[in-house]
């Protein structure tokens, strides 16, 4: 039996990651691709921007892959592949894993080459990393994860190439020096040909640089301490990765300073207030907006959802969705260094609440007698 092809496609927060695997499936290339996405946050959305066949995409909610892929993600694809035997699912050809921007990648490669349940089954295809040419340099300054995830990786995507302040070739001489092996692409708007991607041979950690040998020792070390207390699937969210996670009972929070939160309004929101609402946190709080993504109802389009992306300071024009799928109302989910979500529901609130109106192209904040 042939082995089933497994890419795992990682990078940091707003790196464009769902941006890129939306584009991917869109291919014909690409048919017969199952996707299992997971989400960091209380609730999850990249699952209901893809465009593929909903049966064929998966989503783990339950925390950040580091610590639920012992359990989840083994379960996860035998279960794929017993449905699709059974005829309740389509078949498929290759598998798609998007972990979480906030994942540690080495976990992922560890189970995927060792874990017995898998390995007669599947194979590693290949690591994907996409790498922000805007925010890059900046994220691998700060983020142990976004390191290793650059140094794991067997293909490196170099996206947002097209706007200002993109520093591609200082971004890549960068991370030739941390992983000599990898291959450079580049996407323009999320667009890449996915024989780039896809079909790279077995995954092989020797062409890596030492520090991942080292991380997948530690990853072996870890699973192996763990095994006796293991008894359901290796879920054990007790254990330590040795990189300061501990978050096991909250699965929003990743460290003491970052956080996940979702803010839903029922109410349509002003077009004009929700833009100002967005300006000024992001000229106030702009670098600890690690992640921020979602679906708005605006006011003057109730009908039409409209989907924004956006990482620190730099937002991608607003997406316009056909029409809704489910309940209309405004979903924003906030990756953020120490901004509470207090203060992100109070601005929101005091801009685009019942007394806000827009008046002759203006926002007007009525007063209170």
């Amino acid at each position: 039996m042939d082995l089933l092809p497994v890419t795992v496609l990682t990078g940091f927060l707003g790196s464009g990651k769902t941006t890129l695997l939306s584009r991917l499936l869109q291919d014909p290339a690409m048919a017969g691709t199952a996707v299992v996405i997971n989400e960091f946050g209380e609730v999850g959305l990249d699952h209901l921007l893809m465009t593929a066949a909903e049966e064929t995409i998966v989503e783990l909610d339950s925390g950040c892959l580091c610590c639920t892929v012992r359990g989840d993600l083994i379960e996860t694809l035998g279960d794929l592949q017993r449905r699709s035997v059974a005829g309740e699912l389509p078949p498929f050809q290759r598998v798609v894993v998007e972990t979480t921007g906030l994942a540690d990648p080495a976990p992922v490669v560890h189970t995927l080459v060792n874990d017995p349940r898998l390995v007669n089954r599947y194979r590693l295809d290949g690591v994907v990393t996409t790498l922000d040419a805007v925010n890059g340099m900046a994220t691998l300054d700060v983020h142990q994860e976004a390191v290793k995830q650059a140094a794991m990786a067997d293909r490196i995507v170099v996206t947002k190439t097209d706007l200002p302040d993109a520093d591609a070739k200082a971004l890549w001489s960068r991370v030739k020096e941390m992983n000599p092996g990898a291959r450079l692409e580049y996407a323009v708007g999320g667009e890449i040909a996915p024989s780039k991607l896809i079909d790279l041979g077995l995954w092989d950690s020797k062409t890596k640089s030492p520090n991942v040998e080292a991380w997948l020792r530690e990853e072996a070390y870890l699973a192996a301490q763990a095994e006796p207390h293991d008894h359901h699937h290796g879920h054990d969210h007790g254990h330590d990765h040795g990189h300061d996670h501990q978050h096991a009972h909250d699965v929003n929070r990743h460290d003491d300073h970052i956080r996940a939160y979702c803010i839903v309004r029922d109410q349509p929101v002003p077009a004009q207030a929700f833009n100002l609402f967005l300006e000024l946190l992001i000229a106030n709080r702009g670098e600890d907006l690690l992640r921020v993504k979602g679906i708005v109802q605006v006011a003057e389009y109730p009908d039409t959802p409209a989907v924004i992306h956006g990482v620190q300071h730099v937002f991608h024009p607003v997406v316009w969705l056909d029409e809704w799928t489910d309940t209309p109302q405004t979903r924003l989910v906030f990756i953020t260094r120490d901004i509470p979500q207090s203060f992100v529901e109070k601005m929101l609130d005091a801009l685009t609440g019942e007394r806000v109106k827009v008046q002759d192209g203006h926002v007007v904040v009525q007063r209170q007698d």
